[in-house]
């Protein structure tokens, strides 16, 4: 069992950069793929990025590649969510979800139901 939470966002402007953070509990942290997601009003849900166990694979959507960052503190049971140039369009509430058998091969793990567990989330918003 592994629980979420995630913390960091809040109000900015366009152009500028906020760092997500993603605390998770249990012992076997360090053993699951972790992803970004984030959700528009009125919108899908929608992959952001994804890092593998070891930090040594990276997924991003296109609309953020280049200005977001994903990373992981395994000692510190944390991932994290760098955000940087951001734009209106980023606003949205962010979630951080787990999966311990992430699928983590040629393509991205972009499905929602690739992920088992959840975090509630933490809303960004971006003004123009």
């Amino acid at each position: 069992q592994v629980q979420l939470v995630e913390s960091g966002g809040g109000l900015v402007q366009a152009g500028g950069s906020l760092r997500l953070s993603c605390a998770a509990s249990g012992r076997t942290f360090r053993t699951y793929g972790m992803g970004w997601f984030r959700q528009a009003p009125g919108k899908e849900r929608e992959f952001v990025g994804a890092i593998s166990w070891s930090g040594g694979r990276l997924y991003y959507a296109d609309s953020v590649k280049g200005r977001f960052t994903i990373s992981r503190d395994n000692a510190k049971n944390t991932v994290y969510l760098q955000m940087n140039s951001l734009k209106p369009e980023d606003t949205g509430v962010y979630y951080c979800a787990a999966d311990e058998s992430l699928r983590m091969g040629g393509t991205a793990p972009l499905k929602r139901d690739e992920y088992e567990y959840w975090g509630q989330g933490t809303q960004v918003t971006v003004s123009s």
